[in-house]
């Protein structure tokens, strides 16, 4: 018996944040990073809550790929704080964070009392960047920074109650911020679509994400002030989210996760830049035929949805690969670890180690092709360029 879950609400539009003026209870803890402070993000949610007598701790802690260390003081402040409403604000490290923090508290909560008295807080996510798709996800990554490893977590109790996808909040992200979700999109749409997961149910969400990513990233990244392609981005966004949360991802996350932690890349450029060099893995059968695979079958519907060539399966796979590096170079993302600046000794010393922790991560069983640590090595040395 397989499922689909649909879920959070979704409040979605121009000034969808004044949702919150709708709020009741009586304690709040908002988890956010200090960037949203300093824009003055936050204080379109304590406003409301002040004014609906809600009282509410700000925890703006959360650094970027937030650290355990960091999720166990959020932990304690929940735990201090008893809140009934749980609030995330920024891009995908303080909602993963958000999730962690709960997801810790209702385990902690476990070993001490009976199940059925633990209250889950109302969760809210309220997403400022269009890439993780983290408002509708059940999985949050953390980073241990001392073993500079990734850790994802899943579990449906961190999905949102609500999310709220409001575009203004979008317009302030930076051209370079803008490419590196926007792929982070991308990548999550495709790898859904290709999981040996996908149904009916996911293919729609990822294929309308891919359409709308093909035909509006550029246009935000090129004019940040365009309303109406920030809005298609965060819609498609969300939409992804949806998809891979209900199928999973693949290699590209994996590999991603081990390149992003080692040497430091955002998470988006990450999978941007491994994109290619892993749907040229999955499409691949027998060195360079294309026939007969499954994922080759996907790719080529994926080009055909947006209008590349696509008259074999051969060809549908060259145009992918070629789009997602069109892309990247359009918005002046590497296209290999060496032009990301990554120090080739130290990329050879880390590789087997990258490829085996690659090999564990949770998302590599979702992918299309069954990987070998020797598979993840290749695809890693050849992205190095």
């Amino acid at each position: 018996m397989d499922k689909f879950l649909l879920k959070p609400a979704l409040y979605y539009g121009n000034n969808a944040i004044n949702y919150l003026n709708g709020l009741t209870g009586k304690r709040a803890l908002i988890v956010t990073d200090d960037f949203m402070v300093k824009l003055g993000f936050v204080e379109k949610i304590t406003k409301p809550l002040d004014e609906a007598g809600i009282q509410y701790s700000v925890f703006s802690e959360v650094e970027a790929d937030p650290s355990r260390e960091t999720v166990i003081k959020g932990l304690n402040t929940i735990i201090n704080l008893k809140p009934d409403i749980l609030i995330a604000i920024g891009g995908g490290s303080p909602i993963d964070a958000a999730k962690a923090i709960m997801f810790f508290c209702i385990k902690t909560k476990e070993k001490l009392i009976e199940t059925e008295y633990i209250k889950k807080p109302w969760f809210i996510a309220i997403p400022t960047t269009s890439g993780t798709g983290s408002e509708v996800t059940s999985f949050s990554v953390i980073t241990d920074k001392k073993t500079h490893e990734k850790i994802p977590l899943t579990e449906d109790i961190m999905i949102p109650d609500v999310a709220i996808l409001d575009y203004e909040l979008t317009k302030t992200l930076p051209p370079s911020v803008t490419a590196e979700t926007g792929m982070d999109v991308l990548t999550h749409a495709i790898e859904a679509y290709v999981s040996p997961k996908a149904s009916d149910y996911t293919d729609i969400y990822a294929e309308k994400a891919i359409e709308i990513v093909f035909n509006y990233l550029l246009k935000a990244y090129e004019n940040g002030s365009d309303l109406e392609a920030r809005a298609k981005m965060h819609n498609a966004s969300c939409m992804a989210g949806i998809s891979f949360s209900n199928s999973s991802l693949g290699i590209n996350h994996s590999l991603a996760h081990v390149v992003g932690a080692n040497f430091g890349l955002p998470h988006g450029r990450s999978n941007a830049l491994m994109l290619p060099y892993v749907i040229k893995f999955n499409g691949r059968l027998h060195q360079n035929s294309f026939e007969g695979n499954k994922a080759a079958n996907k790719y080529k519907k994926i080009a055909k949805i947006i209008g590349l060539p696509c008259d074999s399966l051969n060809e549908g796979v060259l145009s992918m690969i070629e789009m997602s590096k069109f892309l990247n170079k359009k918005m002046n993302l590497p296209i290999t670890l060496q032009q990301a600046g990554i120090d080739k000794d130290q990329f050879n010393r880390l590789l087997t180690e990258m490829a085996q922790t690659a090999l564990q991560d949770i998302c590599t069983s979702g992918n299309p092709v069954k990987v070998t640590v020797d598979d993840l090595k290749a695809i890693l040395m050849e992205a190095y360029g």
